[in-house]
């Protein structure tokens, strides 16, 4: 897969608002498609980088196409469906990489 910004193979990282207002850091784990759609897979992290809990949160992923400097767009996901074969395709990815290297804290 192809860089799309000029980032390095550090952590990228979102900020995500929330309903209530409250602005989260999130590192992007990975994106994944599910039925030809795009989704994100987020680990909410701290001031610290550090992660709690070891929650990840998935979002519907969708970039314009017309306009890559454009700010991609995060979808919550309502279906139960939906977000149950997004959960299976990030553990089909856990599975195929090392997961250590997402833990450590390297």
């Amino acid at each position: 897969m192809g860089k799309k910004n000029d980032y390095d193979d550090e952590e990228m990282t979102v900020e995500l608002e929330l309903d209530d207002g409250s602005v989260v850091n999130c590192a992007v784990i990975t994106i994944l498609t599910v039925a030809n759609k795009d989704y994100i897979v987020l680990l909410p992290i701290d001031e610290n980088g550090e992660n709690e809990d070891g929650e990840v949160w998935f979002y519907r992923y969708s970039e314009n196409p017309d306009d890559p400097d454009e700010e991609p767009v995060l979808d919550y996901i309502e279906d139960d469906d939906e977000y149950d074969a997004v959960a299976d395709a990030f553990d089909e990815y856990l599975d195929s990489c090392e997961f250590d290297e997402l833990t450590d804290g390297e």
